[in-house]
């Protein structure tokens, strides 16, 4: 190990490295030379022995490590000191702790900023490693100026330090449009690099930061024309590399197909090209297929039919089919061009071109039923199950179109128990169909099959869809018509479209296994390691244009927030109507968020709609003076509120109600309600996970609104939610949030906030969760209240259908904070006197009339704040209802 000559060292080292493990305490004996080493005048001696020290994993040397690696990482040439960044990646991987206590990582930040491109890279190699196996800890805190240094070093290192960069660079989220598009601008030339790793890194930046650019401005179409090359100079590797390429550009072309609109030549089929790569273009070909190229595109499908490989010509088949589906101005071309190949009467071709035929007619019903004598002549030659499927499920929609159409299903009857499930059930339900459109002639057929669906077959399905179909015949033959015979709705062009929120996960992933597999790294990475779940940024306010119906795929996010805003009725305020001007002047109230920790839970979600991320005063004008409670006629003082507190029972607690569909919130669906026990309001809530990932980070904000509702804790949900689990959640609530007067007054507007997204939604609450505990007004006060108040604030009311009497009514009022003060009996009428305070001190009098023996009653309200006694109202009669 003394030896001066380098290449031996190399050697000694090697051995070393590998032979350490087994024999820990010899290896102990080597750190003198190490740090002896470490101190060498010549650079490649002090970084070959730094770069050992990281690479032998025995914990008992690792603390003798840190003071040669401490000076390394300082050395004055940059050789040293980019091994040694990398050296604290492996040591803080053995010892954690070790590397926080000693500050590397916080020279390691100082490395970024290293005048030579590849410390800098290194740096951000082992920093990005760092992060990944701790993803809360924040270690790449990059901001613009470091960004800028990254892409000053960008030019200058390596490829593979080129690519560290430009992972780390897809990590970071620009403050705004500008930012994002200056980036890109630097970016951009990375894409005609020569190794195809950097080209897709940069791809994966540009796909990135695009989501921030407005489509109005010109850089975004340059940049769309400037990322097609690079896109197609891969497809001219070899072939791993382009099932890699195609993978990739696969993911582009479903979230932005106009970048290779006009490629599609590159993506036409080579003799030589092996399967997989085949099968990749066709997929990416039909994703492309257009009105302005549907005619290339089918006459190339048309050679590939004629293929001599099997698996590639059935995708060929099910490709013109799905044309047909996606461009309705070809679909009559693709049908002669489908019946031309079951001309050919090659026998595969003919099975697969009429289950694709099937997927026309329910796309386009009523419109090519012409061919259906073409498909019947090939009956005797279809032998695979989906093909046999998709002919009887022909016949039996078509029936009537058929005259011979008893005579066909009864030849597949006859060997009922050896076809496949698929085909069965199938069958049964085409012979009903034609038994409900010719009853006379096919009474004898529709008993066979139903009795050798129900008595003789073992399948639970078959059995229990025979049984549903005799009982429908049985009892009514108009309700089996109407269910059998309903009309279908159409199918979607794209069925095979990722889903929305893995899409934007997966193009953040470009480049990488995930992008080959589609499939988010938590599907196939084991442990806890590199599992973070990554989005694209928002689109920022200026960048909101629409897009184009053609541009836009089918499924794909377009970025348009009121897509996930139910529509409630007129009565319910857009969240996107709140004002998105400046945020109003005025302090900060000291409210409700304070007690969620003074913290943004949403992020720029609601806040951003609202005005600014602190959540501001409103001006006084838009407090309206009956909601702040302005008892200025001297009541307040009045009331005794002492006496006569309420029996602490609870208040009438409505069912849970859908208040955001999965279809509006990328799988999230909430339902919930709203409850008042013993003086404190919460919100159930049941959240249900329906996409395909795992839901985590979730948190809840409300807008202003009426009465200052506000949540009075954190939304907890303690696990993750996995697909299909449901979880059920109290959320406390309280009223000291800030107010503004909502349209309708108990309007209440709320954002979620999960991993994949922020959502909008909002519900109405019943007024009686606002129906405090001390509302119970003493006689006196009662009366001398109900003059003071004036005659034209008094609202009359019928609640009808109530057959309770008078005590009964009292004793239900009373459990939702309603107090009845008197009780008279004025010419066989009981008139109940009653009084309730709102949480923000408004007093509501009532007088409710009761004709024993007349369900009918008549309510007189008197309130300061004539606005809420349509609401009490409304509670009145759900309280005595329910």
């Amino acid at each position: 190990m003394q030896t001066d000559n380098l290449e031996l060292k190399k050697l000694v080292y090697l051995y070393l490295m590998n032979y350490a493990k087994s024999q820990p305490d010899m290896a102990i004996m080597a750190v003198n030379t190490f740090v002896k080493d470490c101190e060498d005048p010549n650079p490649l001696i002090r970084a070959l022995a730094v770069r050992t020290m990281g690479c032998i994993r025995v914990d008992k040397i690792t603390e003798y490590l840190c003071e040669p690696l401490r000076k390394c990482l300082k050395d004055e040439d940059p050789y040293v000191r980019k091994t040694a960044a990398v050296c604290v990646a492996k040591l803080h991987d053995i010892n954690a702790q070790l590397v926080e206590d000693q500050g590397f990582l916080d020279t390691l930040k100082d490395l970024i900023s290293d005048s030579n491109p590849m410390v800098v890279a290194n740096a951000v190699a082992a920093l990005s490693e760092i992060a990944e196996s701790h993803p809360s800890s924040n270690l790449l805190d990059l901001n613009p100026q470091s960004i800028n240094k990254l892409l000053t070093a960008l030019n200058e290192c390596t490829e593979w330090g080129q690519i560290f960069i430009l992972d780390c660079l897809a990590n970071y989220t620009p403050k705004d449009d500008r930012e994002a598009q200056s980036i890109c601008e630097r970016v951009t030339p990375r894409l005609s690099h020569a190794n195809s790793a950097v080209v897709l890194s940069a791809v994966k930046v540009l796909m990135k930061f695009m989501e921030m650019l407005s489509k109005d401005l010109d850089y975004y179409g340059t940049l769309l024309k400037k990322l097609a090359p690079p896109l197609v100079t891969l497809l001219s590797a070899e072939p791993e590399l382009q099932y890699v390429a195609l993978r990739n550009i696969n993911l582009i072309v479903q979230k932005r197909p106009e970048i290779l609109k006009h490629e599609m030549k590159v993506f036409f089929v080579k003799y030589n090209d092996p399967i997989y790569v085949k099968l990749e273009k066709l997929d990416i070909m039909i994703r492309l297929a257009s009105q302005a190229n549907i005619a290339q595109v089918l006459a190339e499908l048309k050679e590939y039919a004629t293929e001599v490989d099997v698996d590639f010509v059935r995708k060929a088949v099910r490709a013109i089919g799905r044309c047909a589906i996606k461009v309705e101005q070809s679909a009559e071309r693709c049908v002669s061009t489908l019946l031309d190949l079951i001309q050919t009467k090659v026998n595969y071709v003919v099975q697969e071109a009429i289950v694709v035929i099937k997927d026309i007619f329910r796309k386009y019903p009523n419109k090519y039923e012409s061919v259906i004598a073409t498909l019947c002549e090939n009956l005797d030659s279809l032998d695979e199950p989906e093909a046999r499927a998709a002919m009887i499920w022909i016949v039996g929609e078509y029936a009537e179109r058929i005259d011979n159409a008893d005579e066909l299903l009864e030849s597949f009857l006859e060997g009922f128990h050896d076809e496949s499930t698929q085909v069965q059930l199938q069958l049964l339900t085409a012979i009903v169909k034609l038994f409900l459109k010719k009853p006379t002639e096919t009474q004898e057929l529709v008993q066979q099959v139903l009795s050798l669906a129900t008595q003789d077959s073992d399948n639970p399905d078959l059995r229990d869809r025979g049984y549903i179909y005799w009982r429908l015949l049985s009892t009514d033959p108009v309700a089996a018509k109407e269910v059998v015979l309903a009309e279908k709705p159409l199918i979607s062009e794209e069925t095979d479209l990722i889903e929305p929120t893995l899409l934007d996960e997966l193009i953040c992933y470009i480049g990488t296994l995930a992008s080959v597999y589609h499939k988010p790294p938590s599907a196939f990475v084991e442990g806890g390691r590199g599992v973070v779940h990554k989005s694209l940024p928002p689109r920022t306010a200026s960048s909101e244009s629409t897009e184009s119906p053609e541009t836009a795929p089918a499924g794909a996010p377009s970025g348009e927030q009121p897509d996930v805003i139910p529509t409630q009725g007129d009565l319910l305020g857009d969240l996107l109507n709140l004002d998105l001007g400046p945020p109003v002047s005025g302090p900060p109230l000291a409210t409700s968020s304070v007690q969620m920790g003074a913290v943004d839970l949403l992020g720029g979600g609601l806040d951003s709609l609202i005005g600014g991320p602190n959540f501001v005063a409103p001006p006084a004008a838009t407090v309206p003076a009956n909601l702040g409670a302005s008892m200025g006629s001297g009541l307040s003082d009045l009331f005794d509120l002492t006496s006569g507190v309420g029996t602490l029972s609870g208040s009438y607690v409505a069912p849970k109600a859908v208040w955001l569909p999965a279809m509006k919130a990328k799988g999230l669906e909430i339902s919930g309600t709203f409850t008042r026990q013993v003086g404190s309001i919460s919100m159930d809530l049941q959240l249900t996970n329906k996409a395909l990932q795992v839901m985590t980070d979730f948190a809840i904000q409300f807008n202003r609104n009426s009465f200052g509702l506000a949540p009075a804790a954190p939304l907890q949900v303690h696990a993750p939610l996995s697909p299909n689990q449901t979880v059920e959640i109290s959320l406390p609530l309280n009223t000291v949030g800030s107010v503004m007067k909502m349209e309708p007054l108990n309007n209440l507007q709320v954002a979620v906030k999960n991993n994949i997204d922020v959502f909008y939604f909002s519900t109405l609450y019943p007024l009686h969760i606002l129906f405090v505990e001390d509302g119970k007004m003493d006689r006196q006060m009662f009366l001398a209240t109900w003059k003071d108040i004036p005659n034209e604030n008094e609202a009359q009311f019928q609640i009808r259908d109530c057959p309770l009497n008078a005590e009964a009514v009292s004793s239900r009022l009373q459990s939702s904070n309603i107090f009845t003060v008197a009780k008279r009996n004025v010419e066989g009428q009981d008139m109940l006197y009653q009084s309730l305070k709102l949480t923000n001190g408004i007093w509501v009098l009532a007088e409710l009339r009761i004709q024993p023996g007349n369900p009918s009653f008549t309510l007189s309200l008197k309130c300061r704040a004539p606005e809420v006694s349509q609401h009490v109202y409304q509670a009145y009669e759900t309280i005595l209802k329910n």
